[in-house]
């Protein structure tokens, strides 16, 4: 089964929610991940707000082109949710 994402929500600046095909809806913290060329505009604020979603890839874009893979979004995730449990 591929892993993709149905649904998102900005939470707070760089921090997603996603509706995993999983069954599992996990946050995000992106602020670590944007750099170079095609993330670094994302710090902008504004910018990173214009997150939509991509019915064909089935996951989380920008107009500029910039994307994150599911399967990364999602061990993302789980990382940051067992550093915050330890």
């Amino acid at each position: 089964m591929f892993l993709h994402i149905h649904s998102f929500r900005i939470c707070n600046d760089y921090i997603l929610e996603c509706g995993f095909t999983t069954g599992e809806i996990l946050r995000v913290d992106l602020r670590d991940e944007l750099y170079g060329e095609i993330f670094e505009p994302l710090l902008d604020k504004k910018q990173f707000a214009k997150a939509r979603m991509n019915t064909d890839t089935l996951t989380v874009e920008w107009s500029n082109g910039a994307d994150f893979a599911p399967e990364f979004l999602y061990e993302l995730a789980k990382q940051q949710q067992h550093e915050l449990q330890e």
